[in-house]
């Protein structure tokens, strides 16, 4: 049965491949495909080349058109070439091709006989570095869960080498014969069977869980819940430390974070609990949302979302639709909010000239007028704060925002305690 493993072959190359549509221009192309190379750069690749095509949408049998799969089959070659000529083996084939859109069976199938390489798209990707990142049996399980989810429907193409073996009494045969199923497709079945197995034994284990975690989070008090939430790779742990002091596990690649942490914080005399939950990312597959439901219940649960942006990010509002769109698939649209841009310490812009009386860009505002914009935006809807917490930059703003919320909410949840709260100094 196919596994997902990229980080045993770490030093592999890989090739990527994106299209330019009339809902995907040119630039977000390029943005999607920097997603998608530090994706690979995570996974242990290293990216060598990107190709893209101009066309109305995929195509249904290999995703690019034939002129466009020619040309990557034509480097792909060239790079086994040059590798084969190198004598000091240096020179690295290309050891996978990675596509920004999921592929079925069928495109996975007709690319792979045309490449000879490794095909993987933005799904398995993910679906290997979660693999990756898993730590607790809770997130195994969940990961397992999602692999299995995905391998199901492309499971045929695993077994096509074995179509027309085998056959049986009477000779001739043929795919619909009665009683002449090669070997490939007794496999097949097999592995469909196994998998649908494995699927209905990881529900239940993640069920178990889910109420061991349902019975530990009534056993926590009366305690206000905050979830720190936001787009991958935004600084979320390295916030969550800040405030907790303590270490969750932070680094600059993207889902470092995929168990959610949870910590009692104390601001001045007011104690809640702080969760660090699993970033969201452009196209999450399905099927990572469905099995990482129950890791999510801290989003659902929680009486404040604290949604953390990377401010520097050049498509950070982008990032902010994503994040929105996604809380509201878990109905957390609703919820109490605040927003904190972090890294404002990374934050370049460049300004405009003077004659210029084009309209400025993203790239042409200063630190300042961003503040300003969207404070004025958020004005009314939700409270807005500018920090970096790798400098520990208004660091104390942010404590003293956060008291002042979490304790409006503990007096509306509890107001029989209020008194032993005074105002955060």
């Amino acid at each position: 049965m196919k596994e997902f493993v990229i980080s045993e072959a770490k030093a592999e190359t890989a090739v990527l491949v994106g299209l330019i549509t009339n809902q995907q221009d040119e630039a977000k192309t390029k943005e999607y495909l920097d997603e998608l190379e530090f994706l690979a750069e995570t996974a242990g690749a290293v990216v060598v080349k990107r190709f893209t095509q101009k066309v109305g949408g995929p195509s249904s049998v290999t995703y690019v058109g034939s002129g466009k799969l020619l040309e990557i089959k034509e480097y792909v070659k060239a790079c086994q070439d040059a590798a084969d000529d190198d004598e000091t083996g240096e020179t690295q084939p290309v050891g996978m091709v990675i596509f920004d859109d999921e592929l079925t069976a069928k495109q996975i199938r007709n690319i792979e006989q045309e490449l000879k390489v490794k095909i993987l798209d933005r799904t398995s990707l993910i679906l290997d570095i979660f693999a990756m990142r898993a730590q607790t049996a809770e997130a195994k399980a969940q990961v397992e869960l999602a692999q299995h989810r995905y391998m199901l429907p492309r499971l045929q193409r695993l077994w096509t080498h074995l179509e027309r073996q085998g056959g049986g009494s009477g000779g001739g045969g043929g795919k619909g014969s009665v009683g002449l199923r090669g070997p490939g497709e007794t496999q097949l079945e097999m592995d469909r069977r196994i998998i649908l197995q494995r699927i209905t034994l990881l529900k239940q284990r993640l069920k178990e869980i889910d109420q061991q975690k349902t019975t530990q989070r009534k056993n926590r008090g009366r305690l206000i819940r905050v979830a720190l939430v936001g787009y991958t790779n935004v600084g979320k742990s390295t916030m969550m430390n800040l405030l907790s002091k303590s270490e969750v596990f932070a680094e600059n690649k993207l889902f470092a974070t995929l168990d959610t942490t949870v910590r009692k914080v104390t601001i001045d005399n007011l104690p809640f609990l702080l969760a660090d939950t699993v970033g969201f990312i452009r196209k999450l597959p399905s099927d990572l949302v469905e099995s990482f439901k129950s890791t999510l219940d801290e989003v659902r649960e929680a009486d404040l979302l604290v949604h953390v942006v990377d401010i520097s990010h050049p498509d950070f509002e982008e990032q902010i639709t994503v994040v929105e769109k996604t809380l509201a698939e878990l109905g957390c649209a609703e919820k109490p909010s605040m927003m904190v841009f972090n890294k404002i310490d990374a934050y370049t812009w460049t300004p405009q000239d003077e004659d210029d009386l084009t309209e400025p860009t993203k790239e042409n505002i200063s630190l300042d007028e961003l503040k300003r914009t969207w404070m004025a935006k958020m004005r009314g809807e939700m409270e807005c704060i500018f920090i970096s917490a790798r400098e520990k930059d208004n660091i104390e703003e942010l404590r003293s925002v956060l008291y002042k919320k979490v304790r409006e909410l503990h007096v509306q949840k509890y107001p029989y305690n209020d008194f032993l709260y005074q105002d955060y100094e």
